[in-house]
């Protein structure tokens, strides 16, 4: 089996199904519910923890974290830096969402904390991963003006600089440790039009680096969230229904799917 093939991507898929990992996020409020179900759906266990004193209790216990910078108020900017201090103590695996990073100097700062405490990924848009990398040009609001190609060789340098895995999404999704890249093709056009989708695909990252190492649990995400994305796009015919459409098609995604509904390809960075 080649190590990022849909018979790769699947084989995760139904580790994760079978495990159920506990996954903790701190996300912003309008993708709370977005993100719980489609946890659900994918197979894994969403909880919506906040308060800095359960950081550590709930650390002990679950499997992952996805931090999501949208919504910074004093309480979840201390409870962010403590649950990463916590699973980074811990050895666990956790994910930055940098959603709006490059907007404000507060979201700069507290993205640029967060880096500091050593996520296992980074999960933006090119907007985002460029304004990381200190470019400009990209990002406009919570959205992307640029491309994921735009973002290649931001995103190879800002995993090379940080030792993350970067995940950049868009048209075309990148994932690169520095060394390789690869390209996942897939998903539908209206899910930008679809508040939180990206904001879930982060919990789904972070729920697949349970089950394996980031790299490879960033392939898989990504993976069977365009295979499920270019399913449920097909079924509707605007944005309203996308969400319940995208999480049917998660829980009951199948190999054959995934293959006739994303391609894969690595290169060298």
């Amino acid at each position: 089996m080649e190590r990022f093939s849909p018979e790769a991507v699947f084989a995760d898929l139904e580790a994760l199904r079978a495990r159920r990992p506990l996954v903790q996020n701190i996300t912003n409020f309008v993708a709370m519910t977005v993100s719980a179900n489609v946890l659900l759906a994918l197979g894994a266990s969403p909880a919506m923890v906040h308060a800095a004193e359960e950081a550590e209790d709930f650390a002990a216990i679950a499997s992952s974290l996805v931090i999501n910078i949208g919504t910074l108020t004093p309480a979840w900017v201390a409870s962010m830096k403590t649950a990463a201090r916590e699973y980074g103590k811990l050895s666990k695996p956790w994910v930055l969402d940098p959603v709006g990073v490059g907007a404000t100097k507060l979201r700069n700062e507290m993205a640029a904390s967060l880096i500091q405490l050593k996520p296992a990924v980074i999960r933006g848009n090119a907007g985002e991963i460029l304004a990381l990398a200190g470019s400009f040009g990209g990002a406009r609001g919570v959205d992307s003006t640029a491309g994921s190609q735009a973002a290649r060789a931001s995103a190879i340098e800002l995993a090379r600089s940080t030792g993350a895995i970067i995940a950049v999404t868009g048209e075309i999704d990148l994932v690169t440790d520095g060394q390789d890249v690869v390209s996942i093709a897939g998903g539908h056009g209206l899910m930008p039009r679809s508040t939180a989708l990206g904001c879930a695909l982060s919990g789904v990252v972070a729920a697949f680096a349970a089950v394996n190492k980031p790299f490879d649990a960033a392939v898989s995400a990504l993976t069977v969230y365009a295979a499920a994305g270019s399913i449920a796009g097909r079924r509707v015919k605007g944005p309203g229904h996308l969400p319940a459409e995208l999480c049917d098609a998660l829980f009951h995604l199948t190999s054959n799917e995934l293959r006739a509904n994303t391609k894969i390809e690595s290169t060298a960075a």
